[in-house]
């Protein structure tokens, strides 16, 4: 016998959850490392307005009205958890980004189960918001991986998140002084609206470009200063220390082209290297090449391949 009430329940927290799923995709669009990641970001976050759609058209089949008063409140939570994520890891707001996920697709099952004999329509409904929150739970889990592994996560920290990480120094000043921007522009969320999200969302694509700006400045002297921090290490025989100051190079592309682990590096066209990529079997190796890509050549052809080969490894080592 199908469970009526339990159904329009169940659809009723579905729609609130997905209207936060689609403004945090929105948000994490400032925090995406490449353009590719910010357009598979917005396709996301267009889908979850999709999915938004059918789940109210689903209510309404069932003689439910959908909650449009909760519109302004879903974006509200997710402008208030971005900025509760300030003052947390990078790991852990991803991991309250996987939550939100894995409620949906728990939620979804259910749903799936509960109209096993009816109706039909939500019962596809439910299959497919099923798939769609599994997509995008094993993408969360890859980025988790890589960012365990210490490789270049598809979204990049908020300069507040790199400081509260201990990541890097580098931003720590734009991130200090913009940081009341933040929370004044945040304070203004539940009078405003949508001209609220809009300005906040400018507002912290501004910090971005601020500490990506702070870094450039400084990024060239520190990086020489690594490389003779290096160089000093090994001539006093410390390798420990001549170790881990290579991974910092490392995970900055700012090793050589001569120190990369696939010869004349710098000559290969882009099929070659991403042929030679693809070869590559440790993630030490695929992000010295991913990242010195990124940072001297940034071919996109190359990018794509260096970061499918990084997330296929990290996916390995995590199992």
């Amino acid at each position: 016998m199908t469970d009526t009430p339990a159904i329009i329940a169940q659809l009723r927290t579905l729609e609130q959850l997905t209207r936060t799923e689609n403004q945090v995709a929105r948000i994490r669009m400032a925090q995406a490392r490449t353009d590719q990641t910010r357009k598979e970001l917005a396709d996301n976050a267009e889908r979850a307005e999709q999915r938004l759609d059918r789940i109210q058209q689903a209510l309404r089949e069932l003689d439910a009205v959908p909650d449009f008063v909760g519109t302004l409140a879903g974006r509200i939570v997710a402008l208030v958890k971005s900025q509760a994520e300030q003052a947390q890891r990078f790991d852990e707001a991803l991991l309250g980004d996987l939550a939100l996920e894995r409620q949906l697709q728990d939620r979804a099952r259910y749903l799936q189960a509960l109209t096993a004999d009816g109706p039909d329509r939500v019962h596809r409904l439910a299959g497919e918001l099923v798939e769609a929150h599994t997509e995008t739970v094993e993408w969360l889990t890859t980025v988790l991986a890589e960012a365990a592994v210490g490789g270049p996560a598809p979204l990049r920290a908020t300069p507040m998140q790199v400081v509260r990480g201990g990541l890097t120094h580098v931003v720590r000043l734009p991130a200090r002084v913009t940081a009341g921007g933040i929370n004044r522009a945040g304070n203004e969320i539940s009078r405003a609206g949508e001209r609220a999200r809009r300005s906040m969302a400018a507002l912290a694509d501004g910090v971005d470009r601020a500490a990506r700006d702070a870094g450039d400045i400084l990024g060239a002297g520190f990086d020489a200063a690594l490389d003779r921090a290096e160089q000093v290490a090994r001539g006093e025989g410390a390798p420990d220390t001549a170790r881990l100051v290579h991974g910092i190079r490392r995970t900055r592309g700012a090793l050589t082209a001569a120190e990369l682990p696939v010869p004349d590096y710098d000559a290969l066209p882009v099929g070659e290297a991403a042929d030679a990529i693809r070869r590559l079997d440790s993630l030490e190796a695929v992000q010295a090449v991913l990242r010195y890509e990124e940072q001297h050549k940034n071919r996109t052809g190359v990018v794509t391949v260096a970061r499918t080969r990084h997330a296929e490894v990290a996916r390995e080592a995590v199992s």
